[in-house]
């Protein structure tokens, strides 16, 4: 996105807008492989239980690769009904579509990370992802540069890059776990990893998180498709903006991640004392980092602009949206860390009702102020999505996480 925003022309940020939610469509609905493997993971941890581990990994890699599979066959319906659905000016369509063509070639090895890195977490084993994720960003980085400004590429530099930069990473995980998990290969229990009630509850707890995805994948769509049907402008400006919250969650995850591996470790092994000892951890270092970055945005929003792209332009018609950035911290906070809980404790169904109820907030917030408020009350109901996921949580927390503060 900051290299796109360097590239003097608005459009470039509208094609890796575009194309990058439709990627959140098509990998966000995959995303149960990664949060359903570490809690089942790291209950199966917990119970100190190395074959029901392993064999939870060989199943999640099985249906990432039968998915990944179907992505590829599909790829020009999915194509189609993507821009059938997020729609902008011809010119930023056709940079999103050259994007989309090369991108979707990364598929089987994005979906196959989602599954290792969740098993990793759930063998509470947080450096494993680290690495991984580190250098699938700084090959990414290094192949954009590269792409963009030794070959002249545009877009579709950025595009090349991922790919490549997530066959690089998928290399590495299955070398790391190799490398660490080799003794456990011959534990795989083959006739465990397709039985039906197994397959069940698997598809059962991740059919729960598909749909709280959908959710998801619903409330940041019609956000980029409302941005894209108003101008270029606004479409730039707002996905400019989104990358103060995509920002947020990455360092906001990584306590996610925690309560995902160890609530799913004091889950399995019955453990209510610790487990709430960890919730009340994760949200006092939550709380410090909303503090940080709530000041961070407050104070160094025009620098961080000035990253993201060279246009006065789009950098001026940023100013209004502003105060909307300070309180992406504040209001999603308990949202991020909630998720690792929950999902440590398989309680999917919590996390689906939560979602529902902050979506059911999204869109008529939107629709009875859009009139009043323009772009605003856009920003408003992201807000108060992300408000509602974490206010739903804490409400349903005694009955489906059973433990109190």
């Amino acid at each position: 996105m900051a290299l796109m925003g360097h590239m003097g022309d608005e459009k470039y940020i509208g094609a890796i807008a575009l194309g990058g939610v439709i990627f959140n469509i098509i990998y966000w609905s995959f995303g149960f492989l990664r949060m359903g493997t570490s809690g089942f993971t790291a209950q199966a941890y917990g119970e100190r239980n190395s074959e029901k581990s392993i064999t939870i990994l060989a199943r999640a890699l099985l249906v990432a690769l039968l998915a990944a599979v179907l992505i590829i066959v599909l790829q020009r319906p999915v194509e189609w009904l993507s821009f059938l659905l997020i729609s902008g000016s011809p010119g930023v369509e056709s940079l999103a579509g050259e994007y989309f063509r090369i991108r979707i070639w990364a598929a089987p090895a994005t979906i196959s990370i989602f599954a290792l890195t969740g098993w990793f977490l759930g063998m509470q084993n947080a450096r494993y992802p680290m690495y991984i994720a580190i250098l699938i960003n700084v090959i990414n980085i290094a192949c954009n540069f590269l792409f963009i400004f030794g070959f002249g590429m545009k877009s579709d530099g950025v595009a090349l890059g991922t790919l490549v930069a997530q066959y690089v990473g998928l290399l590495l995980a299955l070398f790391l776990l190799w490398l660490k998990y080799r003794q456990l290969f011959n534990l795989v229990n083959r006739q465990a990893m397709v039985e039906v009630k197994a397959m069940l509850r698997f598809f059962k707890v991740n059919s729960d998180i598909f749909l709280r995805t959908l959710c998801v994948i619903s409330v940041f769509t019609f956000f980029t498709s409302r941005s894209a049907a108003t101008d270029d402008t606004i479409l730039a400006v707002n996905s400019l903006l989104l990358q103060f919250l995509m920002f947020y969650s990455y360092f906001i995850d990584g306590f996610a991640f925690a309560g995902e591996a160890l609530t799913g470790k004091y889950v399995g092994a019955d453990n209510p004392v610790k487990l709430k000892r960890v919730i009340r951890n994760l949200f006092l270092w939550g709380g410090g980092l909303t503090v940080a970055f709530s000041s961070i945005y407050y104070f160094g929003n025009n620098f961080i602009l000035g990253i993201l792209t060279n246009q006065p332009a789009i950098i001026e018609a940023t100013a209004p949206f502003l105060p909307w950035v300070v309180a992406i911290p504040i209001m999603s906070t308990a949202s991020y860390i909630w998720d690792g809980i929950y999902i440590g404790a398989t309680a999917s169904r919590g996390m689906l009702y939560s979602m529902l109820g902050a979506t059911l907030l999204f869109y008529p917030l939107y629709f009875l102020l859009v009139g009043h408020m323009g772009n605003h009350a856009l920003w408003l109901a992201m807000i108060m999505f992300m408000a509602g996921r974490g206010i739903f949580q804490t409400v349903m927390a005694p009955k489906y996480i059973q433990v109190g503060f």
